[in-house]
Parts: structure tokens; sequence; C-alpha cells
């Protein structure tokens, strides 16, 4: 059996277009696609040619159940890999977002954020040693 790998996530979202524009000027992503989707709402894919998030609206969503963790289903956390985690911590700043629970470990470093709609972004880099 080949490998497999994850292509995307899929999530609803408050504001498709300030979500997408936040994570493509974050990550340095791009809109790989936006249309019409299921249950009359609309979707746009954000990420790169390998994987990407799939974000997803419909009218105002209801509020999320305040503990993912403790939820069947819940969303926790997205995990994202990148070569230069203090670049990116810059970037969480100054778009107004609040990085939480630094960590150095075996292998890598990594830190937390929440976006506009409380989905939290695990940042993790495996090549930067601590400093």
């Amino acid at each position: 059996m080949g490998q497999t790998t994850l292509e995307h996530v899929n999530f609803t979202v408050t504001d498709l277009d300030r979500t997408a524009n936040n994570l493509c000027n974050l990550f340095g992503w791009h809109v790989r696609w936006k249309g019409d989707s299921i249950h009359g709402g609309t979707s746009v894919h954000v990420g790169t040619e390998d994987s990407y998030v799939a974000l997803y609206a419909m009218g105002p969503p209801p509020s999320p159940n305040e503990n993912t963790y403790s939820t069947r289903g819940g969303l926790n956390h997205i995990g994202v890999v990148v070569d230069d985690l203090d670049l990116i911590e810059e970037r969480v700043i100054a778009a107004g977002f609040v990085p939480h629970s630094h960590a150095d470990y075996e292998p890598g470093r990594r830190f937390y954020f929440r976006d506009d709609d409380g989905i939290e972004f695990e940042v993790v880099c495996y090549t930067q040693a601590s400093e």
C-alpha cells in the first residue's frame, strides 16, 4: 500500500475572506479555489499545492462549545509546520493575534494562537534550535 497523506481539513468560519486573507498573510499560502458549496454555503480552499484548509460559511454559524477537548468531534487545533517560527510569530502578533503556550521540545519549538473565530493553530518548527 502506498503512503497516505492528509489533503485537507474543513471547518466553518464567520468571514471567509478575512480568514483566507489571514492564512495567506501568516503562512504564505494562496487561495486554490472558491465557490458554491453544500447547503447553499460557500467554500474557500487555502493552502499549498499539496494540502489546504477548506473554509466554509453559510450565514452566521452557532457559537462553538467552549471546550472542544471535551466535545466529541471537536476541532482542538490545526498544526502548521513552518521553517521560521520567529518570523511567523511576528506576523501573528502584527495581525492582532496573541501567541501563547510557547514550548521547546524534542524535536522542535512551537506556540499556539487563536484566530478571529477562536480556532486554535499550533505553529511548529522542527529545524530551528531554541535561542
